[in-house]
């Protein structure tokens, strides 16, 4: 399209090439000295080549489309007995969403945190990266919350993090902005490469907040063929940023879509508030598309200060008409492990027991107090009056209502 006078803005087609495969990305990220998880680097034949292959690197494994992309799929396979049908449902979900059921093993990573590096390129060879960015709270293996700096707070580890991330970007003679993603250990540090996404990426406005930089901006102006217009010593992280994907999901019904019209809304806006959604009143929210509505982020001089920012600006934020994800976010926002940054890719499947547990424990307080106001009721009651036994049921039971409210 360059002979057209035509230039795309974004990566050439042999860096998109190269990384969009997740096998030769791996081997990509291999010959340029970037860790990777322990693992397979060609398809696998069939379910007897799993087997052994799982085999050796041992249990848990992860099952990935090689062509892969936004957590499909994918399958953590904790024992033998659940490997046929693994492989089965991520084949058969990989043919269905990229039109390639090739499907690699990884050693899966127990209980790690997704933290993705930010890099750009241009086209006279410079490359810098721009920090980090927290993604670990996921569902279906996809990010919902992210945040800059990631809460780990490492110096040492952003620059070995970053390091890695230019030479895979060198690796591929990578144009314009990308993001690589790595799986880190909280146990001691260690880091593995998992893919690298050509393009910018949903949570890029975090970047953006703590560095001061528009990288769409920067985009364009690198298509165009200008230098970048910062190095490597430019780049600081001041303060802290978080984003909420917002979604039209039930997250009391395992997150499924909530398409509908849009009744009501209400964003909010001030300092250290930014919403880039495309929806209004009216709206249709179509079951056809990516139920994200809107990547909503708050700024602040700490993480401290932009959770406060973030639990504010939930409380106002209103959506009607269909579900969305806003409710289990003012949730989190006050969640004393999310708080205190304890974060890993399995935040919201321990989140959902613990939550599980406060609501039976609630359930049985509830239950053991109505039976106490019935037992006290029946205690202290006299021989009804004419008036009383002409009480209807509803009368009675908020009666026993407010008597329960009391004890």
């Amino acid at each position: 399209m360059t002979e057209a006078g035509i230039v795309f803005i974004g990566p050439p087609p042999e860096a998109m090439e190269g990384m969009g495969g997740k096998i030769s990305a791996r081997l990509l990220a291999i010959e340029a000295g970037v860790p990777v998880v322990p693992g397979t680097t060609e398809p696998l034949k069939n379910y007897d080549d799993a087997l052994e292959t799982a085999k050796k690197f041992g249990f848990p494994i992860m099952l990935k489309a090689s062509a892969g992309g936004g957590g499909k799929g994918m399958r953590l396979v904790f024992e033998e007995s659940e490997l046929k049908s693994a492989l089965e449902n991520a084949q058969s979900e990989a043919l269905a969403g990229f039109g390639d059921d090739a499907v690699y093993i990884e050693k899966a990573v127990v209980r790690p945190r997704h933290i993705e590096i930010q890099v750009f390129s241009d086209k006279h060879g410079n490359h810098v990266h721009l920090g980090e960015r927290e993604c670990s709270i996921q569902r279906r293996h996809q990010k919902v919350i992210e945040e800059a700096p990631s809460p780990i707070n490492d110096a040492e580890l952003r620059n070995k993090m970053g390091e890695c991330a230019v030479k895979v970007a060198k690796a591929v003679d990578y144009v314009g902005a990308g993001t690589v993603e790595f799986l880190v250990s909280d146990l001691d540090k260690s880091f593995y490469f998992l893919e690298m996404n050509t393009r910018l990426q949903v949570e890029h406005p975090v970047t953006e907040l703590v560095t001061g930089i528009d990288l769409v901006r920067e985009q364009i102006l690198v298509a165009w063929g200008e230098k970048l217009s910062f190095t490597q010593s430019d780049i600081q992280m001041i303060g802290h940023a978080i984003e909420c994907r917002v979604y039209a999901e039930d997250p009391e019904n395992n997150f499924l879509p909530s398409p509908g019209k849009i009744t009501r809304l209400r964003v909010p806006s001030g300092n250290g508030v930014r919403d880039d959604g495309g929806i209004y009143e009216g709206s249709e929210i179509s079951i056809y598309y990516d139920p994200m509505i809107s990547k909503f982020c708050v700024y602040g001089r700490d993480r401290a200060e932009a959770i406060g920012r973030m639990r504010r600006a939930l409380q106002e934020y209103e959506v009607g008409g269909i579900k969305t994800t806003l409710p289990f976010f003012r949730e989190i926002v006050e969640d004393a492990d999310f708080i205190e940054g304890k974060l890993d890719t399995g935040f919201i499947g321990r989140w959902q027991e613990r939550r599980e547990k406060i609501v039976a424990t609630q359930t049985e307080k509830d239950l053991a107090i109505i039976a106490a106001a019935l037992n006290s009721s029946k205690n202290q009651a006299v021989a009804p009056s004419l008036n009383q036994e002409k009480q209807s049921r509803w009368q009675q039971a908020g009666r026993l209502a407010l008597h329960a409210s009391r004890l």
